[in-house]
């Protein structure tokens, strides 16, 4: 009969297969990275269809801004919940127009490969508000979140850039509070500057309804987000941030991650160049139809954070600016 090995010996043993199971990860984190994915865009993605039914080519982030305020939707299967946010969003900023003439502003619906009516929908805002004020970009494939807020990003005409989720989860005049964030931390060094709004004040009632296992999930999710990439902001998930044209263009065209976790990747790329970054208290109420599937969603952003810290870390992924073809 076999006799257990003494502890000291035990422990030795265990060290060394932790270490070699790191080792292993980090090996197949470099081994499986693309390094720095083309930012393809596919021919029919060049275009957007005006108010008047016909082709226009879209701007590029790297053309001098010609709006104040550019609102980017990413929207996959929205069509049921996209009008309550258009609504709201438009009615604010036209009540903001009237009161200030001079200022300018566009939102840009990406429909992200939807299978449903979300193009129509977002077209109606178009034909009622104007092309100028409504865009609608229709991908041929479905990318992620992060894949469709970059490609808006990437044709946006603003001078600060509203990244806003189309459940409208968020309230949009709340905009005002990102906005005084973003202002706070000038003077912007190279014009760079991110403020996010953020839901941490409101995690002991979020939490007084969830299970137990979903708080569990979301703890080690934060406790992840913290320990492998960003410590300064609580809440890198809530889906109203708010970028200078610079900073966006840095952040966005150096971004990898697609899905999920992308918003860690931006602020883990913002705190590594060094660009300033609020945290701003926003109004936010969960609405029905999220597309995150709580057990299989947090596991793959998991995953995401861990190769974040692991390819930045090894090389495998850079600091590097690319441009959208």
């Amino acid at each position: 009969m076999a006799l257990p090995l003494p502890l000291p010996e035990a422990v030795a043993l265990l060290s060394a297969f932790l270490l070699l199971l790191l080792l292993l990860i980090c090996v197949i984190a470099h081994v499986t990275a693309i390094k720095m994915p083309a930012l393809h865009r596919y021919e029919e993605e060049k275009f957007f269809i005006n108010s008047e039914g016909r082709k226009e080519s879209v701007p590029s982030i790297h053309d001098p801004p010609t709006k104040e305020l550019s609102v980017v939707v990413p929207s996959y299967n929205e069509e049921d919940r996209l009008p309550l946010m258009m609504d709201e969003a438009m009615d604010f900023l036209e009540k903001r127009q009237k009161q200030d003439p001079s200022f300018t502003y566009e939102v840009i619906v990406v429909d992200d490969g939807s299978k449903d009516q979300t193009t129509k929908v977002a077209m109606k805002y178009c034909k009622k508000y104007g092309s100028d004020k409504v865009r609608v970009l229709s991908l041929v494939k479905n990318r992620g979140k992060g894949g469709a807020v970059r490609m808006g990003v990437f044709i946006s005409r603003g001078k600060t850039i509203l990244m806003a989720d189309a459940d409208g989860a968020t309230k949009f005049a709340d905009i005002e509070k990102v906005e005084e964030g973003l202002k706070n931390l000038q003077p912007w060094p190279n014009q760079m500057a991110i403020s996010c709004g953020s839901r941490a004040h409101l995690e002991k009632d979020s939490i007084a309804k969830r299970s137990y296992f979903r708080t569990l999930l979301m703890y080690g999710f934060h406790f992840l987000v913290w320990f492998l990439c960003v410590k300064e902001i609580r809440d890198t998930q809530c889906g109203f941030k708010l970028f200078t044209r610079e900073a966006a263009l840095r952040t966005f065209s150096t971004l990898h991650v697609e899905r999920w976790a992308f918003d860690v990747e931006l602020l883990y790329i913002a705190q590594h160049l060094r660009i300033p970054i609020a945290e701003v208290a926003v109004n936010w109420t969960e609405i029905e139809g999220s597309k995150l599937v709580p057990f299989w969603s947090w596991l793959q952003m998991g995953r995401d954070l861990l190769f974040i810290r692991l390819r930045y870390m090894t090389g495998a992924w850079q600091l590097e600016t690319r441009k959208c073809n």
